[in-house]
């Protein structure tokens, strides 16, 4: 009978052990959305906005500015620093005969509730939380991220255009960092998107790159 049991229990094990390297097992993956953090310093251009960090909803990122319309759909605005900077990429990227669009930029609290809100109405809530943030934890609402698309005119299909791998080779370059990426997202929280990216400044940039870390990774082994 003892043999029994302790033949039970090994396969028991072992068969938690291989769930928990499959990462089936929500127990021990990261806890999302739980001990959340208010963010204190939301116009840090390094700031941390995630499933576990939320800003304030009537934070408006300062010194917000629209972007040219031959750079980005109507209506679209990021902080100015951001904005210099991503106007200089893509004049540059233009010159190379790429043809760069940002299609979405800054959100307030309110537009992103409203967009969550639609996702968990028409898809559940499992996947609203596996592709959009919940309100105050988008960091489209720091005014710093923005998605973007390529010539072939469509932002889920960026990383089949001829523009994806310029932008991934050379973003840094002008400060920015794709912020969900692949293979990361058991700690970034949100699933691998290669449209999406956010200013954090050339050195912080340079060094996310060359270390190959997530903003998560990052702000963990050097704030």
């Amino acid at each position: 009978m003892e043999l029994k049991i302790t033949k039970w229990i090994i396969i028991l094990l072992i068969f938690i052990i291989l769930l928990f390297y499959l990462k089936l097992i929500p127990f021990f993956s990261h806890k999302f959305y739980r001990n959340i953090k208010e963010i204190k310093n939301p116009n840090d251009i390094k700031v941390l906005v995630n499933k576990n960090n939320r800003l304030k909803p009537d934070y408006i990122p300062p010194n917000l500015v629209k972007l040219k319309v031959s750079y980005s759909q109507e209506d679209k605005y990021l902080r100015k620093e951001a904005v210099l900077a991503l106007e200089e990429l893509i004049k540059d990227s233009r010159k190379l005969g790429f043809h760069l669009v940002v299609v979405s930029a800054y959100r307030s609290y309110e537009y992103q509730k409203n967009l969550y809100q639609h996702y968990v109405k028409t898809k559940g809530i499992e996947y609203a939380d596996h592709c959009s943030a919940r309100p105050g934890h988008s960091e489209h609402q720091t005014g710093l991220s923005f998605d973007i698309m390529g010539s072939n005119k469509d932002y889920n299909l960026f990383e089949k255009s001829k523009e994806f791998e310029w932008m991934s080779a050379n973003a840094y370059k002008y400060g920015f960092i794709l912020r969900y990426p692949k293979g990361k997202e058991h700690i970034t929280g949100f699933k691998y998107e290669p449209w999406h990216y956010r200013y954090v400044g050339k050195t912080t940039a340079e060094k996310i790159f060359f270390k190959n870390l997530s903003l998560e990774e990052y702000r963990k082994k050097y704030s």
